[in-house]
């Protein structure tokens, strides 16, 4: 459980923006966590040095939910101390790709400068030092309420506790926050000379234009230079129709390689996430006790949410 003290006369629940500037200060002036290791260096030995008896990552990462307890200054209400709970219900909508995100910055350097450009250099570097100090519920509330709108969750105030609520779809809670970063422009002409709309600019997604005629594609390329990773939505495809995953992909001139993929169990009605580490796939699920464990082979395609690649490092 994550703790802070607020001073006496700051008004916490059902002001999103006073708790965030709160969390703003959180691992400033802070360059390295207290570990000699970071948490990605200790998953990467766990790689190394595992052995078929020991599957799993030692340490939890990411926990589904989440309670983050504020506590008030000793002028409080009679002098006693006040406690506000901000409870997380529901946040493997997030979970999955707060891991995959941690994974890509903290393999690359070069990603972390990039990134920092579109989501800000103070989120990105307060990002990963929560992320390897363990302060796992306030990783995820600084995704809340830094890039998240509040349409996409629900919150509750319940007496003195404040609880939101991240049940939905991941696509919805998490990459609908990064379209800007990886849309694209591709121009289409249609051959007919009379076509009412002979030219357009098709951002993200194809036009179809119901004329006669044939449309020409042109090249599609990037609004914002080419981004360090791609996501790709599998939800419109059918298990059946996938015979293979691509570990390549090219991508308006980009080559782009399989980093990891968030998987959703239909039944339970919950995301996870895996991803590779020199080579070797691991599997993350918030829920489990042993939520990081090591798998024999590649993610089940009738699983699969979303593919994530990165850009390869060559380019």
């Amino acid at each position: 459980m994550d703790a802070i003290s607020v001073p006496y006369g700051v008004t916490v629940v059902g002001k999103a923006g006073d708790v965030h500037n709160f969390l703003k200060q959180t691992g400033r002036g802070h360059c390295q966590p207290e570990r000699t290791k970071t948490l990605f260096e200790e998953i990467r030995a766990s790689v190394t040095n595992n052995s078929n008896e020991d599957r799993s990552f030692w340490r939890p990462v990411l926990p589904w939910g989440g309670v983050y307890t504020i506590k008030a200054g000793r002028k409080a209400m009679a002098c006693t101390p006040l406690y506000v709970r901000i409870s997380l219900k529901n946040t493997c909508s997030i979970d999955g790709f707060l891991m995959l995100l941690y994974v890509i910055l903290s393999e690359n350097e070069n990603f972390c400068r990039e990134l920092s450009s579109y989501l800000g250099k103070e989120f990105v570097e307060r990002f990963l030092y929560l992320m390897d100090s363990c302060k796992f519920t306030t990783v995820k509330l600084l995704w809340i309420w830094d890039k998240m709108e509040k349409c996409q969750y629900k919150s509750e105030v319940h007496k003195a506790s404040l609880e939101i609520d991240l049940f939905g779809n991941e696509h919805e809670n998490f990459t609908r926050n990064l379209e800007n970063l990886m849309s694209t422009i591709q121009e289409t002409f249609c051959s007919n000379g009379r076509c009412p709309a002979r030219a357009q600019e098709d951002q993200r997604k194809t036009i179809i234009i119901a004329c006669n005629g044939q449309r020409e594609f042109t090249q599609r390329i990037f609004c914002h230079d080419a981004p360090p990773f791609v996501i790709l939505n599998m939800e419109q495809w059918k298990s059946e129709e996938l015979p293979y995953v691509p570990y390549t992909l090219a991508v308006a001139k980009q080559r782009y390689t399989l980093e990891g993929a968030t998987l959703f169990n239909k039944e339970e009605h919950h995301y996870s996430a895996a991803f590779m580490i020199d080579g070797n796939w691991m599997h993350y699920d918030g829920l489990r006790t042993e939520n990081l464990v090591f798998l024999n082979k590649p993610p089940e395609l009738l699983l699969l949410s979303s593919l994530v690649y990165i850009r390869d490092r060559s380019d």
